[in-house]
């Protein structure tokens, strides 16, 4: 039986890790916990690893990848380590000592190598080394707490130590796409001392944070055993936005209860056995350092009947959105936002919708974290089903490329091209290259894809243009499917993006940020989808009224930023997972 969580008697050791599935308020507890430990006296580093991070949203202030004290909260500090900057800085720090020494081809070659994808995920962890094997942080701070990534990027972060000294270690002539490894050589001591500290139980803890719902839980219990397997034995598991009790006439109230209590029961017996800890459900957007500190509690006066009367918003369902990409004739529909706010749901719901109308629907996920084969259950023959797997592509891509070269290379390039495909970022040519024979099936059906959360997305789209140079090199050959790619992407009659959120502070920040990318990278976006309200479900309980209060500025903002083309879905009373829900989800389908 899990009880309420107490940051102060809980978390005792210096590195504190939290993760979990995109949008079960990681961030949130991470925020809190920081906020509490400082208040108690003890000096705290809150860091995020995620590159497509909030911390600024939740304390209103800038952050950068340096860490800056937090307004309002003496003796915590807070650092964003947002992968791109970290890359620059890199990027930096390894051609400063060979500018005036080497020819300028040579450097130019060399900032080349260090411009993809690669060297982003070589910078970020070389920062998270750098914090964990810091003593002089050790001596400043009492905790640090890491503010990770959705779990399928944690899972790659925290598998970096031994993939990356595992490659080095192999490695005998530097690899092409890594630039000079010389880099990365002098890093090997730190790596392995990182790996060590994860590993030690008095010093690293993970906290599993979750939500009482059946795909969180999952999550949780797949992650908890991936990282015993790095080492990462000292867990705990924190099960947040529990409620308690309900007003009894309130159907959406009792069917959020009962469904909480029904996958509480069913949680996986990985994690029954593990030390676990409720949060009680906010019934207020976690954002500023009073909600924060309110958040562990979520004390009664915060509970209390809205009496103000909120404004009537009137929002087209689900239903009118799919009519209007029906109308349009598009051919790729991408549902894209941060993770959590059900895109795997919307995505399900738009093919269904769509296979109504009697069209031939391709459904897709490139997430890490795939649940759509569980949300659609047994689909139609209208609609096919696949995901993108990165360990399949990647050894796909590696074979294909051995075998295009095989006969033009001797047996020392065929070595160097082997060791150029070790590189972990080979793994993301490869995913790209799915990614774009995904798109070309557009031609036969319409392709409706899954985004991963945010962060993945946005480097994932960022690989359409970094990427051919890059293919090209490793290839000798750049596919059809990925010349046709970008300006495919970028025609408003053939792809549009559904940009999905809830009606919360961080998803509609995110989505927002999201946009703006998209439109600076020339994809076209139209219609947001506002996702699980419960403004739209007609709850009555004092604590999910409160919810539903607090979406109203939100709800608002989506409608102007979208200039009013956005739908809104309720809060569904059952999970929705098999064809006639997602069905009844879509709403009327004119035909």
């Amino acid at each position: 039986m899990s009880i309420g969580f107490d940051p102060l008697t809980i978390l005792r050791t210096p590195y504190l890790f939290f993760t979990g599935k995109g949008g079960v308020g990681k961030t949130s507890t991470a925020c809190a916990a920081a906020v509490a430990l400082a208040d108690s006296g003890k000096r705290v580093l809150l860091v995020s690893t995620d590159p497509a991070s909030n911390l600024q949203d939740v304390f209103g202030m800038e952050l950068s990848n340096h860490p800056a004290p937090i307004e309002g909260v003496p003796r915590l500090f807070a650092a964003n380590l947002d992968p791109e900057t970290a890359a620059e800085e890199y990027k930096t720090k390894v051609v400063a000592p060979y500018r005036g020494v080497l020819p300028d081809t040579v450097i130019a070659t060399m900032e080349e190598q260090l411009s993809g994808a690669c060297t982003v995920e070589i910078a970020a962890f070389d920062e998270f080394t750098t914090l964990l094997t810091n003593d002089q942080l050790k001596t400043e701070f009492d905790h640090i707490l890491f503010d990770t990534a959705p779990t399928g990027h944690t899972l790659r972060l925290l598998q970096l130590p031994s993939a990356w000294s595992g490659f080095l270690d192999e490695s005998t002539h530097g690899a092409s796409c890594l630039g000079p490894l010389a880099g990365l050589e002098s890093k090997k001591t730190l790596y392995n001392e990182a790996v060590r500290t994860l590993s030690d139980r008095d010093q690293t803890t993970l906290i599993l944070v979750t939500r009482p719902e059946h795909s969180p839980l999952l999550e949780a219990a797949r992650a908890s055993s991936e990282l015993k397997g790095t080492g990462m034995e000292n867990q705990l598991l924190i099960i947040n936005g529990v409620l308690s009790s309900y007003t009894e006439e309130d159907p959406v109230a009792e069917g959020f209860y009962n469904r909480q209590i029904r996958d509480l029961e069913q949680m996986p017996d990985e994690l029954q056995s593990m030390p676990s800890y409720r949060i009680p459900l906010a019934p207020f957007n976690v954002n500023g350092i009073l909600n924060l500190r309110e958040f562990f509690t979520s004390t009664p006066k915060r509970t209390e009947l809205i009496e103000a009367e909120d404004k009537n918003i009137s929002i087209p369902p689900l239903g009118t959105l799919i009519n209007d990409l029906d109308a349009a004739g598009i051919r790729v529909i991408f549902t894209m936002g941060k993770g959590g706010v059900g895109k795997s749901t919307v995505a399900s719901a738009i093919a269904v919708g769509l296979a109504e109308r009697g069209h031939r629907v391709h459904l897709s996920t490139t997430d890490p974290a795939a649940h759509l084969q569980y949300v659609l259950g047994e689909a139609p023959n209208r609609i096919t089903l696949s995901r993108v797997d990165p360990k399949v592509e990647l050894e796909r891509y590696r074979n294909e490329v051995m075998n295009q070269n095989a006969d033009s290379l001797d047996e020392e390039g065929l070595a160097f091209l082997q060791e150029d495909l070790s590189s972990p970022c080979t793994e993301e040519i490869a995913v790209f290259r799915a990614f774009a024979d995904l798109v070309e099936r557009s031609e036969e059906e319409i392709v409706v894809i899954d985004t991963a959360p945010t962060g993945h997305t946005l480097l994932l789209l960022d690989a359409t243009q970094e990427y051919h140079k890059e293919i090209a090199r490793s290839s000798g050959l750049i596919p059809d499917s990925v010349q046709h790619l970008l300006p495919r992407l970028r025609d408003p009659k053939e792809t549009s993006v559904v940009i999905v959120t809830l009606a919360e502070a961080t998803p509609v920040y995110e989505a927002s940020r999201l946009e703006k990318d998209l439109k600076r990278a020339g994809i076209p976006t139209k219609w947001w989808a506002i996702n699980q309200s419960f403004a739209a479900a007609g709850t009555i309980d004092p604590v999910l009224s409160g919810r539903a209060h607090a979406e109203q500025e939100w709800i608002e903002q989506v409608l102007q930023i979208s200039e009013g083309y956005a739908a809104l879905i309720p809060w569904q009373p059952n999970e929705v997972t098999g064809y006639t829900q997602l069905k009844g989800l879509a709403g009327n389908i004119s035909k």
